[in-house]
């Protein structure tokens, strides 16, 4: 009977055992034939699959930003914000309006620097032209006048001068006197009709040319502070940011400089990471990387490195991390994603670099 059972109980072990290895191997080849069939992680351009790539990375935090990066778009002279014709994320195109100045003020000032303008060239054209045609007939006139008063006041003289014997010595001094006075006014209308008719100096011309000069500038000035009201959009881009509305006023010596909307190319997005000190070596433009963000969960957005800092620095971006080292020395890497890719600017993502 004791026989018996021990043989029982042989059989038993022997019949589990077999059992185990049948399962065993069984789900060993399952797993060989998953590996076998299963995809390769890509890299190509686009959206990766996720998986765990069997690949050296290089991790550093990044920052999405535009293409051409953000530009503050500002108003060059101060004012009312009298229209705004963008939204955010609106297209522009270099060149388009995209808000206007209240321009009552300056269109004045254009006014006012126009009219003084054609006063100093009306100043020239007198001192070219010369007098006029009824100031040099009255000049004319006013010599003929004294010569004649002259001719007059010798005779008179002449003929007390011949009774000086029969008249009393008042009435030809007096004579004499009268004669000098003639003259004296003979000369004045002589040098009266020269005056008229003599060119203007060289001196007042040029005096006269160089306020026409200045007049022209400060014309030139007012018509560049009007169209200085309508604020264009640099670049061809979209609109980030709307900083001001019609209504506001605008101060270019404000803080903010004028600041009136914020305008980015974000046809291609770029990605500016930090790349810890311990892994430049492993640093090269065309590397492909790819970038990940919490909001998007697994999706990969991938790319390649395009330029690599000469000098390292100080981290630019810093997580909320308490015990994160501040002085770490960092080495600034863009990488630029793949196109048709979306996200949006600003944006902290994790960027990995293939070796």
């Amino acid at each position: 009977m004791t026989k018996m059972l021990r043989t029982m109980v042989m059989t038993g072990v022997v019949v589990l055992a077999g059992s185990g290895w049948v399962v065993w191997s069984r789900s060993a080849a399952g797993e060989a034939r998953a590996a076998s069939t299963a995809p390769a992680v890509s890299t190509t351009a686009g959206v990766a699959p996720t998986g765990a790539a069997d690949i050296s990375r290089i991790v550093a935090p990044g920052r999405v930003e535009p293409v051409s990066e953000e530009l503050e778009v500002a108003a060059e002279v101060s004012g009312r914000l009298e229209s705004l014709r963008v939204e955010e994320g609106d297209r522009v195109e270099a060149g388009a309006v995209i808000a206007t100045l209240e321009r009552a003020d300056y269109e004045a000032r254009l006014a006012t620097a126009r009219a003084a303008l054609a006063v100093a060239e009306a100043e020239e054209a007198r001192l070219v032209n010369g007098a006029r045609v009824e100031e040099r007939r009255e000049a004319r006139f006013a010599l003929e006048q004294a010569d004649a008063a002259l001719a007059q006041a010798e005779r008179e003289h002449q003929r007390r001068v011949r009774a000086a014997d029969v008249i009393p010595r008042e009435e030809l001094d007096r004579a004499a006197s009268d004669v000098a006075i003639a003259r004296a006014r003979q000369a004045e209308a002589r040098e009266r009709a020269r005056v008229v008719d003599a060119p203007a100096r060289a001196d007042e011309r040029a005096r006269a040319r160089a306020a026409i000069q200045q007049a022209r500038a400060r014309v030139l000035e007012a018509e560049a502070l009007l169209a200085k009201t309508t604020i264009r959009a640099p670049i061809a881009g979209t609109v980030l940011r709307v900083v001001r509305r019609a209504g506001e006023s605008v101060s270019v010596e404000g803080p903010d400089g004028g600041h009136v909307v914020t305008i980015a190319d974000v046809s291609v997005l770029r990605v500016r990471a930090d790349v810890d000190e311990r892994d430049v070596a492993h640093l090269a433009t065309g590397q492909r990387a790819y970038v990940t963000a919490d909001a998007y969960g697994d999706r990969r957005f991938t790319g390649r490195v395009i330029r690599i800092s000469e000098m390292l620095g100080r981290k630019n971006l810093r997580s909320e991390e308490p015990t994160e080292k501040v002085d770490t020395k960092v080495l600034e890497t863009l990488v630029e994603l793949d196109p048709g890719q979306r996200l949006p600017v600003g944006l902290r993502v994790d960027t990995y670099i293939l070796r």
